[in-house]
């Protein structure tokens, strides 16, 4: 009895380790962009902030602190081994731009190496495909 409550609680500490920052908000901050088409080649860069707020239902970017864009996760996947560092989400939301147009949305953060980035790809837009590098990734209280 006392074997199975140890390996409970040893799976339990694991699990909670590993989905330590499944569930909770956090800020993504980065200072470039890259603009790929639908084979991953890379069409443009562009050196600017963005900032991205995942909350548990919604999700606001900004870009060089002036054009915003905010919406609401419709579902989400989560797997992070280390957080933070090592892992995967899967967000699928829309999206509503400034000029008040819904898109709907898939962002995938994958963490490899202590590496964080962030693909963007909005629905029927195959040829750009965002991705950005994480400068700072942490929890947001």
């Amino acid at each position: 009895m006392k074997t199975i409550a140890l390996i409970l609680s040893l799976l339990l500490a694991g699990a909670t380790g590993s989905f330590a920052q499944c569930g909770k908000k956090f800020t993504i901050t980065t200072s470039k962009t890259e603009h790929m088409d639908s084979s991953g080649n890379i069409t443009r860069t562009d050196d600017e902030k963005a900032v991205v707020v995942i909350g548990k239902t919604d999700i606001n970017i900004s870009v060089n602190d002036d054009h915003k864009m905010s919406g609401t996760i419709k579902a989400d996947t989560c797997n992070w081994p280390v957080a933070y560092k090592e892992g995967k989400t899967v967000v699928k939301a829309v999206i509503t731009t400034q000029n008040g147009e819904d898109k709907n949305v898939t962002i995938t953060i994958t963490g490899k190496d202590g590496k964080v980035s962030l693909l963007f790809e909005v629905e029927g837009e195959p040829d750009d495909r965002i991705r950005v590098a994480a400068d700072k990734f942490e929890e947001t209280l």
